[in-house]
């Protein structure tokens, strides 16, 4: 990516950051994806966390309507990517089991 899309990307990263609650990220990636691409991304990320809890290729793809290839793609990154599935798994189960005060909003 050069320097250009990078400053970008990073200012799309921010935005999200800046999101204070999930009525706010609803309305913004609303905006910024289309419905079908939203739906897509949620079954990823279910994927993700299928996969994380061990459960078979088979049921995955049963389950989220997703291809083979998709859920193999999603395994790779899993296992394999920038730990960015990790680091969200890790602290979606860390909230998950230690809730925080909601934030403003």
């Amino acid at each position: 990516m050069n320097k250009k899309e990078l400053q970008k990307t990073e200012d799309l990263y921010q935005a999200i950051l800046g999101l204070d609650n999930i009525d706010e990220a609803q309305r913004f990636f609303r905006d910024l994806l289309t419905e079908q691409e939203i739906i897509e991304f949620g079954r990823r990320w279910q994927a993700a966390q299928m996969l994380e809890a061990k459960i078979p290729y088979t049921n995955i793809v049963k389950e989220t309507g997703l291809s083979s290839t998709t859920v193999a793609r999603v395994a790779k990154w899993l296992n394999q990517g920038m730990q960015g599935y990790k680091l969200a798994l890790a602290k979606q189960n860390q909230n998950h089991h230690h809730p925080s005060p909601s934030r403003k909003g």
